[in-house]
């Protein structure tokens, strides 16, 4: 018998570069399958200048729904631009593809990023060379997680350096990664120096995704990568990394402070400006204080320290 060809949604969207952090989210609440950002040939996304547009591009598998997906991605852009009246409203088109060839994809809309001071995330089949102290992080993403460039993973990449940076203690610093993805976040925090880290995730897909990438960068011997929800997670750390989402940071803050050892951070990301306050107030009433706040577009990055 012939074999099955996958069919796939291809969206493509242009739209103001402030509004791609939000389209993205909700195009991965979704359900796309990569979700990209075009860079133009030699580009990174650190030295090109701020264009007036963004193109696009998620990937949807194919659906006897996918009208009411295109409905649903419909009323949020109308949704969106009635926020910010004064951008202009983004445009999407759509078109079936068949069995494409998912590391090409990546290959074209991945490059090199600085998300730091520090810390540069390249792909591994892109070439950068480091200077002063750049710390390089090579990502193979697989099909469709996180390769540092949204807001929140930024946001918690900084908020982690400054505290790993600062502290001359790092090296026995015991570190847990929520929801791994990748494995981006327990990379850094491996290689700013900490001695111990444990990357979680419940989706069996990004554990295998990520225990590759902790081999690429030669940190296995510090990095664990487990398949296991937070809820029958154990132990007591000096840093919890939790770039979720703000419904499960609420629901969650009270075992994530509980793993938390006296003095110890937590970083939350993953926040939209809306539920920001309902995060903070939370975990402040919750046994931590508030250590620091960064914000960028519509997301927010608390680091708590528990008292």
């Amino acid at each position: 018998m012939p074999e099955t060809k996958e069919k796939w949604i291809e969206i493509t969207i242009l739209t103001p570069p402030e509004l791609t952090d939000a389209l993205s989210n909700f195009l991965e609440e979704l359900g796309a399958d990569g979700v990209f950002q075009e860079v133009g040939e030699g580009e990174t996304f650190d030295n090109r200048k701020p264009p007036k547009q963004e193109t696009m591009k998620a990937y949807l598998p194919w659906s006897h729904n996918i009208n009411k997906q295109k409905s649903r991605i419909e009323l949020y852009i109308d949704s969106v631009s009635s926020l910010f009246p004064g951008m202009e409203k983004p445009h999407f088109s759509t078109k079936t593809i068949t069995d494409p060839d998912w590391g090409e994809q990546w290959k074209k809309y991945f490059k090199p990023l600085r998300v730091s001071n520090n810390i540069i995330i390249k792909p591994t089949w892109e070439r950068y060379s480091p200077a002063g102290h750049d710390i390089v992080i090579d990502i193979d993403p697989g099909m469709a997680f996180g390769t540092g460039q949204h807001a929140s993973t930024m946001m918690c990449i900084m908020a982690m350096e400054e505290i790993l940076l600062k502290d001359s203690e790092r090296e026995a610093y015991e570190i847990l990664d929520v929801g791994t993805g990748t494995g981006i976040l327990a990379i850094c925090a491996a290689k700013l120096g900490a001695r111990m880290v444990t990357g979680i995730d419940i989706d069996t897909r990004a554990v295998e995704i990520a225990g590759t990438n902790i081999v690429i960068n030669g940190v296995e011997d510090r990095v664990e990568i487990l398949h296991r929800d937070i809820a029958l997670c154990k132990g007591s750390f000096d840093l919890i990394l939790a770039n979720l989402i703000s419904g499960a940071l609420i629901s969650l803050h009270s075992h994530l402070i509980s793993l938390t050892k006296p003095g110890g951070y937590i970083i939350a990301s993953g926040i939209t400006e809306q539920d920001a306050k309902d995060v903070e107030t939370i975990f402040c009433n919750g046994g931590a204080v508030l250590h620091e706040t960064r914000s960028e577009n519509e997301w927010v990055c608390y680091t708590f320290r528990k008292e």
